[in-house]
């Protein structure tokens, strides 16, 4: 039995005569605009409630009415696929700039406040003596290079071992056990390194022990999750017949993978790395209770108190002394240096993986 419907000659006519989806003329621009202004003169009738102007709610309130004013006017004239998609289109812009924003007025308010003792005395004098005006964060800048650089010296060679063993060689319950102690290090909370650093120097050194070296040692932990995590998200990344032809021609394992396999992921450990320490490098409370506070410059991280710019910038804070201002001004100084180091490690880090990468895949 046949059931399959004949359409009618007005039918047919009918349907040719609507246009499809992508033959509708695309919504224009002033529409859009409109849709625009009204959003934002609907957004700013929240102000009557409260009295008050909240540029958040503001804000918020336009988006939401802007989204459903783009999204009627488009399902109107464009159709339900369309509309769909400027809807999301716009979301995926907010979100953009919800992420941007923010970043921007951070990174405007440190420039525009640590620009009042970015001078030459800030990068060339310490604390010492220093009670009101003046002083700098030379001893805090020194303090940061040795502790981060020992922190990275001890994490960056064992988070790579300890990668390269589970991708390449870890398929028991060790690799297992491995695994799970790093997610487990991965979660812990900066304070209980510090705590764990000081409680190991005290072993050894008597109580009140703090130093340069207890301080790198409670950034290693934090930081040697992140290596290994990194590095083996990029050992993974490998192709499989890159090592199964290395193999193919006679190769050892161990030079497959010193040769090849590191090599190819080079530019995404050292990315990795490069994360690890800007996650590092802006910590307080580890080395608050492991390394201290110091005045001036310390150059032994094996013997007395370092400070480092983090801990500079809380401390600015904490006791600004008198003038309470020119603490203030230091602080954001010392944050304000702490963002040009990540950065300028950030571009090392480019410079090196480019350098170093097989000419094949550069």
């Amino acid at each position: 039995m046949n059931t399959s419907t004949t359409l009618t000659e007005p039918d047919l006519q009918r349907q040719n005569s609507e246009p499809t989806t992508f033959e509708r003329p695309p919504l224009s621009t002033r529409r859009q605009v409109v849709a625009g202004v009204f959003a934002v003169a609907l957004g700013a009738l929240t102000w009557i409630p409260s009295g008050t102007v909240s540029p958040v709610r503001w804000v918020a309130a336009s988006t939401i009415v802007f989204a459903l004013a783009i999204y009627v006017l488009s399902r109107r004239q464009e159709g339900r696929r369309r509309a769909f998609d400027r809807v999301v289109t716009f979301a995926m812009y907010g979100a953009f700039a919800a992420v941007v924003v923010p970043l921007i007025s951070l990174l405007y308010t440190v420039i525009t406040r640590g620009a009042a003792r970015f001078d030459a005395e800030f990068f060339t004098s310490s604390m010492r003596n220093v009670v009101g005006e003046g002083g700098g964060g030379y001893h805090a800048i020194v303090g940061t290079i040795i502790v981060t650089g020992l922190a990275t010296i001890m994490s960056v060679p064992v988070g790579i071992m300890v990668a390269v063993y589970l991708v390449e060689y870890g398929n028991g319950k060790l690799s297992k056990l491995v695994t799970v102690m790093v997610d487990v290090m991965t979660g812990i909370p900066s304070i209980v390194a510090g705590l764990f650093a000081y409680a190991l120097f005290v072993i050894f050194q008597g109580p009140g022990a703090r130093s340069g070296l207890a301080g790198a040692v409670a950034l290693a932990v934090l930081m040697t999750p992140v290596v290994i995590r990194a590095t083996e998200e990029m050992l993974k990344l490998v192709p499989m017949e890159l090592r199964e032809a290395s193999y193919a021609l006679g190769v050892p394992k161990w030079k497959t993978i010193v040769r090849v396999v590191m090599p190819t992921a080079v530019a995404g450990i050292l990315t990795g790395i490069t994360l690890a320490i800007a996650r590092v490098i802006g910590e307080t409370a580890p080395l608050l209770v492991a390394a201290g506070i110091a005045q001036d410059a310390n150059y032994n991280p094996f013997s007395g108190r370092m400070t480092t710019l983090p801990v500079q910038a809380y401390y600015g804070y904490q006791t600004p002394g008198l003038p309470a201002e020119a603490g203030y001004d230091r602080a954001w100084t010392a944050a304000l240096a702490l963002i040009i180091i990540v950065v300028f490690l950030f571009a090392l880090a480019r410079v090196i993986a480019t350098v170093f990468q097989p000419k094949g895949l550069r």
